[in-house]
């Protein structure tokens, strides 16, 4: 039986917007390092950096820089990013057992 590859199964869900945001909510918990990479992914499942600096109108190297490992997205970016890919920035009240802890 052949071996799927992970990364190519992950790419195709990431190209429906559903997948893909509830992708990053579960990225977005767990650090900035593991948001920043499930964007990368998202990004690449939705055509690419250069896909993404078009639609944009943001700096193509500059988004690679903003994105890498050490990379600091400004917010005013990483929304127009998110808006690019199809995805809205939504948040919503923590629960109260949440709250309490």
């Amino acid at each position: 039986m052949p071996v799927k590859n992970y990364q190519d199964e992950l790419l195709k869900e990431l190209k429906d917007p559903q997948e893909a945001a509830e992708y990053l909510n579960a990225c977005f918990q767990d650090s900035e390092e593991v948001f920043l990479q499930g964007l990368r992914n998202v990004i690449k499942a939705r055509g690419g950096i250069a896909r993404v600096a078009n639609l944009t109108e943001l700096n193509r190297e500059n988004l690679y820089r903003s994105l890498s490992r050490k990379g600091n997205p400004k917010f005013s970016n990483l929304t127009t990013i998110l808006e690019a890919v199809g995805i809205t920035l939504l948040f919503k009240p923590q629960s109260k057992r949440a709250r309490a802890a």
